[in-house]
């Protein structure tokens, strides 16, 4: 027989490759996480892994034993822990910070791991990385066994939604691989796990650096007789179809219009199955239509499924914009503006309750106030614990509230629908992730009751356009007494006012709250809503409080329409201010007599933008009114 020729060679090379591609194409992924207390050897067991399902290049092999020589913690050995500790400060410290995700595969799955930090401090990275993940991989070292932080992250994965867990009793070979001991550790864990809802789980014995039961089964380990880790890796079932077995929904990510004869609502199917000719609903609106296309960049599709990203086309002339969701007409999902969640506090500063904080919910984002918490979860006990604020890994329940109806479902329906991250309006830093548990009921039954007299007729009634003059400034600053003065002129030329000062307000309205950061973001918040309803009633309202937060401050300029909310950033000096004090309060405040001072041992932001700024140093309180003033009439 003749040989083939190169032709032909290139020929057979090309379908072979064409046939690896597409075998590997439709392999089923995995994402999965490790995780753990701090130097468990997570890093070490994923580097192993990937040694040992040959995912490492010659020349990452020979970067390798470079670094294991130089800043390794194994001797002469391979240190695998540096395939994923890339940070400088990680291989420093030999511990994990950020989260690492790595690509491999076998011959019959696809793999996306996730290194996880095992330090508290970083907690928060560890949920970024859990919130994609089908499966954990919880590690426990065999020689100090179940830990807090073992236990926080199990309570995490169960928080989150991840049903397949893998216990990893790691480093037996420290242990000289004692089965008592092993099997101490499971029993152990199983109680805890219980005790939070796992109830299903497979441990193992394994030894991340000696590859014990990692991708082979172990000498060392023969009275074991259950998968190795890579056997439970390539073996445990995924539900892909899950979601497609829901109702259809799909969050509209962009709203597609090229020209005046085409457009299309883009997104990924979050669940269910939609085909041409379905009726839908457009919500929060609550419009309904039918589909009459399914577009793809190759083309029209005869069924969309959980998972594609498609563009939609309706038969009608429907309003539906980014962030509405477009769902089958006779399952919709609900639509609400308070709900009960889990928090999981992630910030280095404490929630603040009742701080307005941005909510991003798949593609919806709004303004959200979260009120002080049901309860903290103590993770050792599982108590619930009283609590008024959530400090950094907390994990707590409370009740929010947003600015506007969104669209949700029960996070155990949705992931995509029920899980949210709280943003902080100022640093844009992510602070919490929540997932939401049901919409209160007074959502559903308390709604705006329309009036026939408006707030633009009430104003037209006194001749004047309503307005909040906001004064903010340090104690002393003469915020009091400039407003004071505002008041009484504006009064000589018949206009309609009321004065709020910081000090009348907390006899009455606020006389519950104290002068922790919590109390005064809420101090603001319900002056803020009194101001609101005065301006509804056509009048000029005057405001006198310290209101240190520029958060605050801001929140009430969204409560109002456009240009009715007036900053006034009465400028003194601390030194001025504290010669100014009548009361004597920054004097007990610095002797430590009284505590939370704003500007002693509570910080004051000043505002970056405020419409007017007073200088109380050169104007004459007078002055100061008269400016206030003429501002306010040449509006």
């Amino acid at each position: 027989m003749s040989e083939p020729s190169s032709y032909q060679a290139d020929a057979l090379i090309a379908e072979d490759i064409e046939t690896y591609l597409d075998r590997h194409q439709h392999k089923s992924l995995l994402r999965f996480i490790t995780c753990g207390s701090v130097d468990d050897g997570k890093s070490t067991l994923i580097g192993r892994l990937l040694y040992d399902s040959k995912m490492i290049f010659e020349d990452q092999l020979a970067a390798l034993e470079a670094d294991s020589r130089r800043v390794g913690t194994q001797g002469q050995n391979i240190d695998f822990a540096l395939l994923v500790d890339g940070l400088a400060a990680e291989r420093e410290q030999g511990i994990t910070i950020d989260v690492a995700y790595r690509f491999f595969a076998t011959d019959r799955r696809k793999f996306i791991v996730a290194d996880t930090p095992g330090h508290e401090q970083y907690t928060r990275n560890m949920v970024t990385g859990a919130s994609t993940a089908d499966l954990a991989v919880i590690l426990i070292d065999a020689r100090k066994g179940v830990l807090t932080q073992t236990r926080r992250h199990s309570y995490l994965c169960h928080l989150i939604g991840i049903r397949n867990i893998v216990l990893a009793v790691n480093k037996m070979d420290l242990i000289d691989y004692d089965q008592a001991k092993y099997e101490a550790i499971v029993a152990n864990y199983r109680a805890f796990a219980d005790s939070i809802g796992i109830s299903v789980f497979q441990p193992m014995p394994i030894s991340g650096f000696a590859g014990d039961n990692v991708t082979t089964r172990s000498d060392n380990l023969s009275w074991y007789d259950g998968p190795t880790l890579l056997e439970q890796l390539e073996t445990v079932p995924l539900d892909n179809d899950a979601d497609r077995a829901k109702p259809f929904r799909l969050p509209v990510q962009w709203v597609n219009r090229p020209n005046l004869d085409f457009r299309g609502f883009a997104g990924l199917v979050a669940g269910g199955t939609v085909r041409p000719g379905d009726t839908v609903r457009i919500l929060p609106s609550g419009k309904t239509s039918s589909v009459t296309r399914i577009v793809t960049f190759d083309g029209d599709l005869a069924e969309a499924v959980a998972g594609q990203s498609v563009t939609l086309t309706l038969a009608d002339e429907v309003d539906c914009s980014r962030g509405d969701v477009i769902a089958a007409a006779g399952d919709p999902p609900e639509a609400a503006d308070q709900f009960e969640a889990s928090i999981v506090w992630m910030a280095d500063e404490a929630m603040l309750p009742g701080r307005s904080y941005w909510l991003k919910l798949g593609t919806q984002t709004v303004t959200a106030n979260v009120q002080p918490p049901k309860y903290q979860i103590n993770i050792n006990t599982l108590e619930h614990l009283a609590a008024k604020t959530l400090e950094l890994n907390a994990i707590g329940v409370a009740n929010l509230s947003t600015d506007r109806p969104i669209v949700f479902e029960a996070y155990e329906k949705s992931h995509d629908l029920g899980g949210f991250i709280l943003i902080d309006k100022f640093t844009n830093a992510t602070v919490a992730a929540g997932m939401i548990h049901f919409s209160l009921r007074r959502a559903q039954n308390i709604h705006w009751q329309a009036t026939d007299v408006t707030r633009e007729r009430r104003a037209a009634l006194m001749r004047q356009k309503p307005a909040v003059l906001w004064f903010t400034g340090l104690s002393g600053a003469g915020k009091s007494t400039i407003a004071n003065l505002v008041e009484k002129k504006l009064a000589r030329m018949n206009r309609h006012t009321f004065l709020l000062d910081g000090d009348n307000v907390r006899h009455g309205l606020n006389r519950d709250l104290g002068f922790t950061d919590a109390d005064r973001v809420e101090n603001i918040r319900r002056v803020g809503e009194v101001a609101r309803l005065m301006t509804d009633a056509g009048l000029i309202v005057i405001t006198a409080f310290i209101s240190p937060f520029r958060a605050e401050r801001e929140m009430v300029r969204q409560m109002l329409p456009a240009g009715e909310f007036v900053e006034i950033f009465i400028d003194t000096p601390l030194v001025e201010a504290e010669r100014r004090d009548v009361k004597g309060l920054y004097a007990k405040a610095r002797a430590g007599a009284l505590k939370n001072f704003t500007g002693i041992d509570s910080p004051y932001e000043a505002p970056d933008d405020a419409e007017l700024r007073i200088d109380t140093i050169s104007l004459s309180p007078e002055q100061a009114a008269d400016q206030i003033v003429e501002y306010l009439l040449d509006r």
